[in-house]
Formats: C-alpha cells, sequence, structure tokens
C-alpha cells in the first residue's frame, strides 16, 4: 500500500521532530540493547580532532559511514558505535600557540610546558558541542556520552602494550636517517603527511664547476638545492654510462656525461665557422673516474673533513644517477638526502651538516643564521664571484611543505624514532590479499602499491601534546628499556607515583629509573610518537586492552586474529 506524499511537507521540520522522536525514546541505544546477545559486527570511524570545526565534507562521510551500522543492525546484528576523539597532534599545538601569541619551540618552552599541556587539553574541546549538535543533525548514531579519548592515560597506557611488543620483536629502533623536516615545527613529518603538502614552485638550481686535483679542468655538476653545496664532500658518477673531457667554447676543459653534452653547453651558443662549442677530448665509463679526487667547493667542508679523519672530495659511483637532467654528475652532501647518505655510508664519506635543527645555515658557513632557501641566492652570488658558477637555471618542480604550517620541508639527517614496517611488509602485503576491497583497484592499486613500496615508518616526533614515546635510557651507559605498562614502570624505578602519574610530558619526565645494567639513572626520551598511532591503536585502546575489558575486546575478534596481530606485529600496525 502506497502513500501519497504532501509536496508541502517541510523536511526540515520532519527531520528535527525525527531526531527528538530518537531522542526521547532513546532509540539508539535501544537498537543495541535489543540486539545484546546477538552477533557483533564490529564498524570503526576514523574519529575527528574537536577543536576542529564540522565541514561540509563531513557530512557526506558521516551520512556514508552511518549506513553500514544501520544496515547491519537491521540485519540482526549487535553493532557497538563508541564515539571517540582525536586529541594530539601538532594541529592542537599550532592552536595553541596562535591563542597564547607564541611562536616556535623556543617560547613553548619558556611560557612552560605545564601550562601549555593544560591549554592543549582546553584546545581540544573548543568545538565539543558543535560536533556532537551536527551529528545528531546528519543522523549519525554513536555514543557520545562514553567515548574514547586518544589522551587519556589508559588509552596511553595500551599503546605502550603496544610499542613494547613491537620493541621486544626488534622492530622499534633509533636510526640516524634522513627524514622530511619542518624546521618550523622542529620535527620530522611521516611520508603521508609529507604527500599532503606538495607545491608547484620556481627555483634557481646550480651548475658548478668542481676543480680537477692536478688539471686544468672541472667536474660539471647539477643541484636543485644550493644551499646543500657548502656541506658538498662527493661527486657522483654512474658507473655505466659514458662520460667525456671536453674543451668548451668557454675555454673551460670539463667532465661531464656524453648524452648531456649538448643540453648542458648548448647554452654557450652555437656552433659556427671554425668555432666548435666544444671538443671531445677523452671518452670514459663512469667507473673509470671513480676515486678521482677534486678541491672542496666550500672551505668550511675541507676543514670538517679534516677534523673527521675522513677521506672526501671524490668522484664516486652508484646507479641511481640518470641521464635525464642535470649533468650526469651529481653532488653528495649526505646529511641532505637519503642517495647522497647510502652513498656516503658505501665510501665513508665525511658527515658534514652546515644547517641547523630551525633549518639556518650554521657558524661554520659564511651565511650563518639564513634560512637555507634564503641562503640560496647568498650562495650562488658568491660562487659566480669565485668563478665556480656555470649556470643557475631556473626550474619549475613539486616541493614539499608543511601541510600544518606551509613551511618548506627539508630532508635532513636526524637521529629520529622508527618502526621497521619493511620487516614485515609480507606479512602487509598477504593481509591486504585477503581484504575485499571495493572497488577492488584501491586495494591493488594505491593502497597496494604504496605496501609494496613501504618504508620504515619515522613514528618519533620532536613535540609537546602527544602519547610520550615509552623508552628509558640510561645517561651513563646508554642501555634502554622499552616500558608497556605502569606496573612496569613502577618496578623498575621503584616509585609508586608510576602508578598514578599522568602519562603526558612533562609529567611522566619526572619518573627516572635506575639502569640494571650500571646503577645509574635513566630518563625516558624526550620524543613523542606520531598521532597516526594513537588512531592505529584505536580498535584495542579504546578498551584498555589488554589490563581490563579483555573478554569485550576479545568477543569482538576470532582469538587467531589477535594472536597474529600480537604475534607478528600486523593487522594493527
Amino acid at each position: 500500500m502506497y502513500q501519497k506524499v504532501d509536496t508541502n511537507l517541510n523536511f526540515v521540520d520532519r527531520e528535527k521532530a525525527i531526531e527528538k522522536f530518537w531522542e526521547e525514546k532513546d532509540i539508539f541505544r535501544k537498537s543495541m540493547e535489543n540486539r545484546k546477545e546477538a552477533k557483533t559486527y564490529t564498524f570503526y570511524d576514523g574519529p575527528p580532532t574537536a577543536n576542529g570545526k564540522p565541514h561540509i565534507g563531513h557530512v557526506l562521510t558521516r551520512v556514508i559511514k552511518d549506513m553500514i551500522p544501520r544496515y547491519r543492525t537491521m540485519k540482526g546484528y549487535m553493532v557497538p558505535r563508541k564515539a571517540g576523539w582525536d586529541t594530539h597532534g601538532l594541529p592542537v599545538e599550532l592552536e595553541v600557540e596562535k591563542l597564547l601569541g607564541l611562536d616556535g619551540k623556543e617560547q613553548i618552552e619558556e611560557y612552560g610546558l605545564d601550562p601549555f599541556i593544560q591549554k592543549c587539553k582546553e584546545s581540544v574541546w573548543k568545538y565539543k558541542g558543535m560536533w556532537e549538535d551536527f551529528s545528531g543533525t546528519v543522523g549519525f548514531w554513536a555514543d557520545m556520552d562514553d567515548p574514547y579519548v586518544t589522551y587519556h592515560d589508559d588509552f596511553i597506557e595500551s599503546e605502550w602494550w603496544a610499542l613494547k611488543q613491537i620493541w621486544d620483536k626488534g622492530l622499534l629502533y633509533k636510526g640516524f636517517k634522513i627524514v622530511p623536516y619542518c624546521p618550523r615545527c622542529g620535527t620530522p613529518l611521516s611520508s603521508h603527511e609529507v604527500a599532503q603538502g606538495y607545491k608547484a614552485v620556481k627555483e634557481r638550481s646550480a651548475v658548478v664547476r668542481f676543480k680537477v686535483v692536478g688539471e686544468d679542468a672541472y667536474f660539471l655538476a647539477w643541484t636543485t638545492t644550493p644551499w646543500t653545496l657548502p656541506s658538498n664532500v662527493a661527486l657522483c658518477m654512474n658507473p655505466e654510462e659514458t662520460y667525456v673531457k671536453v674543451k668548451a667554447a668557454d675555454g673551460y676543459t670539463y667532465y661531464l656525461a656524453q648524452a648531456l653534452l649538448d643540453k648542458v653547453l648548448g647554452s654557450l651558443g652555437k656552433e659556427e665557422e671554425g668555432v666548435k662549442v666544444y671538443e671531445i677530448l677523452e671518452t670514459y665509463v663512469g667507473k673509470d673516474l671513480e676515486y678521482k679526487e677534486y678541491e672542496p667547493l666550500f672551505a668550511c667542508a675541507g676543514e670538517a673533513a679534516e677534523k673527521q679523519h675522513k677521506k672526501g672530495f671524490y668522484v664516486t659511483c652508484d646507479g641511481y644517477v640518470t641521464m635525464s637532467d642535470g649533468t650526469g654528475i651529481v653532488h653528495i652532501a649526505p646529511a641532505f638526502g637519503e642517495d647522497d647518505a647510502q652513498v656516503g655510508r658505501k665510501y665513508d664519506l665525511p658527515f658534514v651538516q652546515f644547517v641547523d635543527g630551525k633549518g639556518e645555515m650554521t657558524e661554520e658557513t659564511a651565511y650563518a643564521g639564513k634560512f637555507v632557501k634564503d641562503a640560496d641566492k647568498d650562495i650562488l652570488v658568491d660562487l659566480e664571484k669565485e668563478g665556480k658558477l656555470f649556470d643557475a637555471p631556473k626550474f619549475e618542480h613539486d616541493y614539499p611543505f608543511c601541510w600544518r604550517c606551509d613551511t618548506p620541508l627539508i630532508y635532513y639527517a636526524r637521529e629520529s624514532w622508527f618502526i621497521k614496517m619493511t620487516a614485515v611488509k609480507e606479512d602487509l602485503i598477504r593481509n591486504n590479499n585477503t581484504i575485499n576491497w571495493i572497488p577492488e583497484s584501491i586495494g591493488k592499486g594505491r593502497f597496494g602499491d604504496w605496501l609494496e613500496n613501504i618504508q620504515d615508518w619515522g613514528i618519533s616526533r620532536n613535540r609537546y601534546w602527544g602519547t610520550p614515546l615509552n623508552v628509558w635510557e640510561c645517561e651513563d651507559c646508554g642501555h634502554m628499556e622499552a616500558i608497556g605498562s605502569r606496573e612496569e614502570l613502577e618496578k623498575l624505578s621503584g616509585n609508586p607515583a608510576a602508578q598514578t602519574v599522568e602519562l603526558h610530558r612533562p609529567y611522566i619526565d619526572e619518573i627516572t629509573c635506575n639502569c640494571p645494567k650500571c646503577g645509574k639513572t635513566m630518563k625516558r626520551v624526550p620524543e613523542v610518537i606520531d598521532c597516526w598511532f594513537d588512531s592505529g591503536a584505536m580498535p584495542f585502546a579504546q578498551h584498555h586492552y589488554p589490563f581490563e575489558n579483555k573478554e569485550l575486546f576479545e568477543a569482538q575478534f576470532p582469538a587467531q586474529f589477535i594472536s597474529e596481530a600480537v604475534d607478528q606485529t600486523r593487522g594493527w600496525f
């Protein structure tokens, strides 16, 4: 039987009436109570951060996500829908900085970590009421009265348990690696964060003359980052490609790749009668020129290498050098690029890093205090004065900026903490292949391709408002311990306050431990972790697993799933 719909119906009033009926009759809770003995269907929705306003995009996602639990409920399943709030991370810190009129880490520390952390806690609830009203208006059902909150100590303790599992399997390590780094925020970014901030920019590159030792000749090398040139310690050629020594029309003798001769030297003009742009004197493959020496481009780099008692300033070889751009010769600064760092390790090159944590050139250079991008112009001017600059062509490329503060990122060698995702790559791929992706192209394409090329997860952040990394390090012998619970912390520290202290900076940092190796003092390392780990830990951390609610959590999952997730560190991580 069909009922005719009044064409004059006020849909807004009708929606509000239905919303009021649901609220007064407690329909959402009844829909779960009526099925509490039924089979559980679990649906996890990534939680919002309450210090940001809901927008039109959230309407679509919340409506679509709400359809699945409703459908499964109508099919007779028990569908628990615990609401949650994502509360940690740099966006919260930036909001508080603006509120307090602060700018950067130094001013935060002058203000004081304790009051700053308290302001962060307040900030995350700024728009809580707006989110709750919005969710009700679009018909989104979730238990808002008893949500999980990622900054709660119970949630953090569950994350510590998970990180301890990873530590015990040898998958959490501290490494000196090249990381994408925001000098304004003073912290590295993960690869998926970097992907959010690319912009097309036009900049000056540099084709530079490196004087060959014992010859009136120069290597021509190209770089898109002139600010890294003061830290140069080597050049790199492709060992299999052809290189030539040429006499050029500008009076110089150069070494460069044969495939790029016309592209590079074509700027010297067109060949005319009796005048050649260049004349090839000798031909080599890259391997022939390996270890051929040149003079340091900047004296400060030569002095730094001498202090380290390491040999540098010679030609290295690696297959990553291509013939698509530049001169076929790449300048190597191991502190500022992963390829450079690998070459540096392979040849045991000096490590020179004339850029500080603020992204400014250090006092060893003539550009002290200048932000790296601002130093580019001065470096090019000086190289031109010294006859070392062949060309400074403009080029357009996509460059990463911090998605939170819009500062240009730099690739920068830092000590960071990593989860060794590469060690569980095959497990991750195998798990992904069991998922029924809709559309299939997402799982097999974008996400599958990402897993095939997965890198170790740079999990640490040099910030304040986040889950503290649960590693204590001895200030004397360097021994480290990962702590997986309050109970473990109390046992190692002998301090009963470990059972009640807030698990945030600066409070948790007051708990010190005795080193089991040498008996000296162990302090927590200063880093907090990537807030994406908070999100990934949500399935178990919302239940304070495995400390309590263990039965409730395990009832939602087959025992085999939990065993595999814990034993093989996959599924959640």
